[in-house]
């Protein structure tokens, strides 16, 4: 049986998700893994999954000979040259989102991996949630007819350290470019225009570093759809993630997973658990589901499920999204380039 040979860049929390999900795959083996702040910690765990090769230059993943495809899971200031680097050396990428914080590199990016011919998967795990692929195939399918409004919630059971906050690129381009990605895969149409407003609700320090930790985007489909969007640092009662279509003939809604479907009910109160905490419990399944599919469309040369134009569409969306909060009126996708130069220069 043919195997895909994996080099993983990255042994954070997300890569070593991932290198935990591909080693069960008969169909991979993991050759190498690098990271920056490699020791013997990560040795010890490479040396428990029978990875051989740890080291802390990337460099040695994409020139190596054995190595058919690489994972990306890096901070993403070192999206862009990795990806570049690898579509060059004839590598197959996986590359979690967002590719960069800057448009024009992203797209340099993208027209990298064509003129090579590798595929390039990015990392929206949410398209492979089971809830939100049956929203997607619904209406997809027809059955609620044309969609006229979107609605998605997302938040977060506790805001991140705010040394991340310095690095994020903020709420838009961290938190809501799921949605955003979430938004154009269920509605299937593309999001024409923006209009987003946010604030400092639950700790002032996102205000020192000019972010927000609570937002509400709407959403303008080239199908004629409206959509809106609400995201929040923090959720006191949980991981917070629906969405609902509604449609000419009807609607689709999927609440939160929860770790079970109990409801006691007494003459005090009806009672449920809470929703699973948080993303690696929510969207185990879906981390797995992604990477098989990656694997799948290499070996039996299929497009993969979520192509370098998908993250750079996204990440326009967010751009607008940043744009339109800062500016305080709806931002056209189409004019984001134009209005971060003028932006630039003033």
């Amino acid at each position: 049986m043919k195997k895909i040979r994996i080099g993983m860049i990255g042994a954070g929390r997300i890569g070593k998700i991932h290198a935990d999900n591909l080693i069960r795959n008969p169909q991979v083996e993991i050759i190498a893994v690098s990271d920056l702040f490699a020791g013997p910690e990560l040795d010890a765990w490479a040396a428990d999954r029978n990875i051989a090769l740890v080291t802390k230059d990337s460099n040695e993943l994409i020139s190596h000979p054995d190595i058919d495809a690489i994972f990306i899971c890096s901070s993403t200031d070192t999206h862009v040259p990795l990806i570049v680097q690898a579509a060059r050396a004839g590598k197959h990428i996986f590359c979690e989102k967002p590719i960069s914080m800057e448009l024009t590199k992203t797209e340099s990016a993208i027209d990298e991996v064509k003129k090579a011919g590798v595929k390039l998967q990015i990392g929206f795990n949410r398209r492979f949630d089971h809830n939100f692929k049956r929203v997607q195939e619904v209406v997809q399918g027809g059955g609620i007819g044309d969609p006229h409004i979107i609605k998605i919630t997302s938040r977060d059971p506790n805001p991140p350290p705010i040394d991340y906050v310095k690095v994020s690129g903020g709420i838009f381009m961290d938190m809501m470019i799921h949605d955003f990605d979430m938004a154009r895969f269920v509605s299937g149409s593309e999001v024409e225009e923006v209009f987003a407003v946010g604030n400092v609700l639950i700790n002032p320090a996102f205000a020192e570093h000019g972010d927000v930790d609570t937002a509400v985007v709407t959403l303008r489909f080239a199908n004629g759809a409206l959509g809106v969007i609400d995201n929040s640092r923090q959720a006191v009662y949980g991981y917070d993630q629906r969405v609902e279509v509604f449609g000419s003939k009807g609607s689709v809604v999927v609440a939160n997973d929860h770790p079970n479907t109990a409801v006691i009910s007494t003459a005090d109160a009806i009672v449920s658990d809470k929703p699973l905490h948080f993303f690696l419990e929510r969207y185990q399944a879906a981390y797995i589901e992604e990477t098989q599919m990656f694997i799948d469309a290499i070996l039996n040369d299929k497009c993969v499920p979520v192509s370098g134009d998908d993250g750079v569409q996204a990440e326009r969306i967010a751009l607008a999204a940043k744009l339109s909060s800062r500016l305080g009126r709806p931002v056209k996708v189409s004019e984001v380039l134009a209005l971060l130069q003028e932006t630039a220069v003033s």
